[in-house]
């Protein structure tokens, strides 16, 4: 188990709503989180963050100067902030806000209101996300595995390197599209390859095609990562040859199972 205790979490809520403060407070004190720090706008929860960095933000949609979506993305544009976990409550469902936040990497994406247990269990997954558990393989160490992760938004590429590197992944090399990824699969050999759907030049399941039927490493693990939700595509992704799908956000642990099941 991780080290990393809810008790010992910093958290950031971020709510304009005295009453929707006041009930994430509770529930994360009968939780047991530790420090809970609030702000009422995204500028004050900026002044927080450089102030004092803390482990987790949590925040509602629309904030009255910014939505949580422009706030992610300043975050994400901090060097001092790009690593901080973030969680989303909200009854937000339009695309146009919830997509970014995908790409953004966050933790997990509530509704508002949403339940003591769906609190607790995105708060597992932030701690998992903070300091996960290693990679645990009978084959090869996971120092030893060779990685490449594929996607134009260099902000998801670091979240997937950030969470193999703190399972023990030492190898990870990168793409911006599958056009990229091919050139480094006839040159290098991988152990794993971690994949985006939607990407210019060729996307996921084109590049799932060409490992699969044209590449010397056709045997290789590809696991995809998307928010698609069209039934069309998504079988078109299994259809070619794709490892496992994952729904963004997708948690570590499920990242790390999956790696352990494939390579096992």
């Amino acid at each position: 188990m991780t080290g990393l205790s809810i008790r010992q979490l910093d958290v950031l809520l971020v709510e304009p709503s005295a009453t929707q403060h006041r009930i994430l407070s509770g529930y994360l004190e009968t939780l047991g989180t530790g420090e809970v720090r609030w702000a009422e706008d995204g500028a004050s929860a900026m002044q927080h963050m450089q102030q004092s960095v803390p482990d987790l933000v949590i925040s509602t949609m629309h904030l009255p100067d910014m939505t949580g979506t422009e706030l992610v993305q300043e975050m994400r544009g901090d060097e001092k902030l790009i690593d901080v976990a973030f969680m989303l409550v909200s009854s937000e469902t339009g695309i146009r806000y919830l997509e970014p936040l995908r790409q953004a990497g966050v933790v997990a994406m509530l509704p508002k209101p949403c339940s003591p247990e769906q609190l607790r269990a995105s708060l597992y997954a932030a701690l998992e996300f903070l300091e996960p558990e290693p990679l645990e393989l009978e084959h090869i160490a996971p120092e030893d595995m060779n990685v490449l992760v594929v996607d134009d938004s260099f902000t998801s590429r670091r979240i997937v390197r950030q969470m193999l590197e703190k399972m023990g992944v030492e190898k990870i090399s990168e793409a911006e599209n599958g056009r990229q990824a091919v050139d480094a699969i006839q040159k290098e050999f991988f152990d794993l390859i971690v994949t985006d759907y939607n990407m210019p030049e060729m996307d996921g399941e084109q590049l799932s095609r060409f490992i699969r039927d044209e590449s010397s490493q056709p045997g290789v693990p590809v696991l995809m990562v998307t928010s698609e939700t069209d039934k069309t595509r998504l079988a078109g992704m299994e259809q070619s040859g794709v490892s496992a799908v994952f729904d963004k956000p997708f948690t570590v642990d499920t990242l790390r199972t999956t790696i352990q099941r494939l390579l096992a």
